[in-house]
């Protein structure tokens, strides 16, 4: 199931392809899991599927890369619940429970299936990124590879 959906994502069908899926309870979710369906939530919600595939792209990149945490948890934790944090959602103080119900379900739908397999990352290798709407926050130059949506991805 979860890779006809990732399918018909990376062909553009986008969230269409969830409609009437039954959501994973996130009562089922392993740790990992929603680790990952958090940050996919918080940080793309506005985005859809796609955002959020782009989004837990770049969380698997950390995760494979020497510089970040090896596990799902410790790349969206990095930094602790006081900034500086890698994801300010993490450490911004306010409750991390998801308010959306439609995109809180498509991030809990996709999560498994991208700790599963990945089938094509977005991104180009993203280890960063940030909303299109603000100058690039980063004091180091980092290569661009990708806008997704309202973000700007970067290696």
């Amino acid at each position: 199931m979860h890779r006809l959906v990732l399918a018909a994502i990376s062909f553009g069908v986008g969230a269409v392809a969830i409609v009437g899926t039954p959501a994973m309870a996130e009562t089922e979710l392993s740790k990992e899991e929603r680790c990952l369906a958090l940050a996919m939530y918080w940080e793309a919600k506005a985005e859809g599927a796609d955002g959020m595939i782009a989004v837990g792209a770049v969380v698997l990149n950390r995760v494979a890369h020497s510089e970040f945490p090896g596990s799902v948890c410790g790349v969206v934790t990095q930094g602790g619940e006081t900034p500086p944090c890698q994801f300010s959602w993490w450490c911004d103080g306010k409750s991390d429970r998801p308010t959306e119900a439609e995109a809180w379900a498509t991030a809990r739908e996709l999560a498994p299936s991208l700790l599963t397999e990945l089938p094509y990352d977005p991104t180009k290798g993203g280890l960063f990124f940030h909303a299109s709407n603000i100058d690039v926050p980063w004091r180091v130059k980092r290569e661009r590879t990708v806008q997704i949506g309202k973000h700007i991805y970067y290696r």
